[in-house]
């Protein structure tokens, strides 16, 4: 690809010629598929393709999500709209055949996690690139390219070498794309929420001087699509965020929701049969949705169902001894569950995300039995 090709033009040849060239490298994001995984995947696949940085290799980069699922990221549509990016020409995984792409010398570069996710494991030996940000898994020993430093946002590295490269693949649509990812990745570059680091607040100030922007009235353009899920179901809520492994012998899903849980039982009464029937469609153990939700201040909130009840209370005195500090919630109105087991708290521990509970949770497996 020359340097001369936009982002917007490197895409729609991408979708046009997928299936016309060999050998590939598929450039995959995360399965949770936020606007971090997307727009840093998206990005980087067309760095690596900028002046024929990865030699003799048709690079693309593919969302590991259906299509119809891109809809659920509210905060993902706004940015990419605002950034100008043709939606049309976005590969999804229902768009292409994931097993006729990996056929023969095809390589995968992950971008926002260094794991592959449990449907594409059987790839790992076709991995040869990481890009991250999240805690080092130190698999893929035979990768020749990993960059994973705990920053902020996985566009920061994006950035970071676009920046490094050559200034002028960055045009305004990329640097508006990036920049509000950053920006809500980090809550604004506010240090009190814990994410940010020096290098996010760098970089953002160095897109700014070429393309200024209104930073705080975007993030809170972008805030408040986030936190838009009136529209949703509970089985949309549940797959909107979602990441899933295995902690050895038991499958455990973990959705990110953004709304607190006792407005989300008055929305929906029969949430027990809902979680029940996801980890029926998932072949789940576990299911876990930790709610993050601003009322006035920050808080969290988790649900946790398994099919098990003796798995569940034994998860639940696990959490308390990480120090979540829940505190169990009174759902009334809520439907028995006439299948596993379900409970409902606030977490005083604000500190433990996600990207925090699941190591902790693999450190779990050998105690979990089904």
């Amino acid at each position: 690809m020359a340097r001369r090709f936009t982002l917007n033009r490197y895409l729609a040849e991408t979708r046009k010629s997928i299936t016309q060239y060999a050998p590939k490298q598929i450039v995959i994001g995360n399965e949770a598929a936020d606007l971090d995984s997307m727009a840093s995947s998206i990005v980087h696949a067309y760095y690596l393709a900028s002046e024929n940085r990865v030699k003799n290799r048709y690079i693309a980069p593919v969302m590991p999500i259906p299509r119809d699922d891109f809809k659920l990221r509210s905060e993902a549509v706004y940015v990419f709209a605002k950034a100008g990016i043709k939606l049309k020409d976005v590969l999804f995984f229902d768009e292409v055949d994931i097993p006729e792409l990996m056929k023969g010398d095809t390589e995968i570069v992950l971008v926002d996690h260094n794991k592959l996710a449990l449907s594409l494991e059987t790839y790992g030996d076709k991995v040869v690139g990481i890009l991250d940000h999240h805690k080092n898994e130190k698999l893929y020993p035979h990768a020749p390219q990993k960059v994973i430093e705990p920053v902020g946002s996985t566009a920061t590295l994006v950035c970071e070498e676009l920046l490094a490269a050559s200034g002028d693949l960055i045009d305004n649509n990329i640097a508006i794309l990036l920049i509000g990812t950053i920006l809500l990745d980090t809550v604004n570059l506010d240090t009190e929420a814990g994410r940010v680091t020096p290098k996010d607040v760098k970089i953002v100030a160095e897109l700014q001087k070429k393309f200024p922007i209104e930073q705080s009235e975007y993030f809170e353009c972008i805030q408040r699509e986030k936190f838009n899920v009136s529209n949703l179901t509970t089985t949309d809520l549940l797959r909107k965020d979602y990441k899933e492994w295995n902690l050895g012998k038991v499958s455990c899903g973990i959705a990110s929701v953004l709304l607190p849980v006792e407005q989300w039982g008055e929305n929906d009464i029969n949430l027990c049969q809902k979680f029940a029937a996801y980890t029926e469609t998932r072949s789940l153990d576990i299911l876990l949705a930790m709610n993050a939700y601003t009322n006035p201040d920050f808080k969290r909130d988790i649900v946790l169902f398994c099919r098990d009840g003796a798995v569940h209370d034994d998860v639940v005195t696990f959490l308390q001894q990480q120090g979540l500090e829940l505190r169990e919630l009174e759902m009334k109105d809520q439907e028995t569950c006439t299948f596993g087991k379900i409970s409902y708290y606030s977490q005083g521990n604000l500190s433990i995300s996600r990207k925090i509970l699941q190591p902790m949770l693999d450190l779990f497996a050998t105690d979990i039995s089904c």
